[in-house]
């Protein structure tokens, strides 16, 4: 899941949505805006989750406080904080949860065959 995905091609959310269907990952994108990218539609509201692999952030730290409750209940199997999105704050409450923090680029992630 991509949470900040926007349809602005300048932006790192929108290129991660690209590259991550692009390696064949199947994608959930939440935004403030709805559209698409790359076959992808983004939601603007959140909608129920099961059996997500990884949450990847594009979001800033307080931005990211509206969202705690949805991910923790998610039980995703990491959160990947993007450069910009650090928040040790939350850090400490995905631990709390069971939950990986990566605090990493997901571009780089995927380039790299690490993701």
């Amino acid at each position: 899941m991509v949470l900040g995905a926007t349809t602005k091609p300048e932006r790192y959310a929108f290129k991660a949505v690209n590259m991550l269907v692009e390696k064949g990952h199947s994608v959930l994108a939440l935004g403030q805006n709805a559209g698409e990218v790359a076959g992808v539609k983004i939601q603007t509201k959140a909608i129920p989750l099961k059996n997500i692999d990884t949450v990847t952030l594009y979001l800033n730290p307080t931005r990211q406080r509206d969202y705690y409750n949805y991910i923790v209940e998610a039980k995703p199997k990491r959160v990947i904080f993007n450069p910009g999105t650090e928040n040790p704050e939350f850090y400490q409450l995905l631990k709390l949860n069971d939950i990986k923090v990566e605090v990493a680029c997901t571009l780089v992630l995927l380039a790299t065959n690490q993701y």
